[in-house]
């Protein structure tokens, strides 16, 4: 089983450098992922979806390393870095103020940018793998449930996409979203 566990993710890391969209299981949904640092993966993604680039897109990490090149950490006082980091790895999404160079396709609209250090073992494994973080958004198409299984995906979205051969954690919602500024609850 561990063997099929790392072909799985080996195959996927070649995905995600190739620049495929993929499927894979979060904390309570499948989501559908890929580079983030290339804009023909990422439009691939939201046309898939048919999302708008506007909303901007979240970002999901092994570690808080993978994301300092997306976030501006000069904005960060020392309360906000306690807020954000007695809260992962685990489902909290931090709308962190993005850097200058953040790409667009990324940040959408906003001066911001959705982020999130997992502590999901098949995340984790596929963002250490790949070397850096993962755009993390639900498997579905917008304004649709969901999928939640393997066989949702590929009923939702059909064959094309390469899936993770595991279940999602179990969670029965989706990741909280806050502004780590604020400390606002956004969703």
């Amino acid at each position: 089983m561990i063997a099929c566990f790392y072909s799985d993710l080996k195959n996927l890391v070649q995905a995600l450098h190739s620049g495929q969209i993929i499927a894979y299981p979060a904390e309570s949904v499948f989501s559908l992922g890929c580079d983030p640092d290339n804009v023909i993966a990422v439009k691939k993604l939201l046309s898939i979806k048919r999302r708008s680039w506007e909303k901007g897109l979240i970002l999901v990490a092994a570690c808080y390393e993978q994301l300092q090149g997306y976030v501006d950490e000069e904005k960060l006082d020392s309360n906000i870095r306690f807020r954000v980091f007695s809260s992962w790895p685990g489902p909290i999404t931090w709308v962190f103020p993005s850097r200058i160079t953040t790409p667009w396709w990324l940040t959408g609209k906003h001066n911001s940018l959705a982020v999130r250090v997992s502590s999901f073992f098949p995340i984790k494994m596929l963002s250490l793998m790949f070397g850096k973080p993962i755009v993390s958004t639900s498997a579905n198409i917008t304004g649709q449930f969901p999928a939640k299984t393997v066989y949702e995906v590929r009923k939702k979205l059909g064959n094309a996409i390469p899936i993770m051969q595991e279940d999602v954690e179990g969670r029965l919602n989706t990741s909280s979203i806050l502004d780590v500024v604020s400390g606002k609850i956004i969703r």
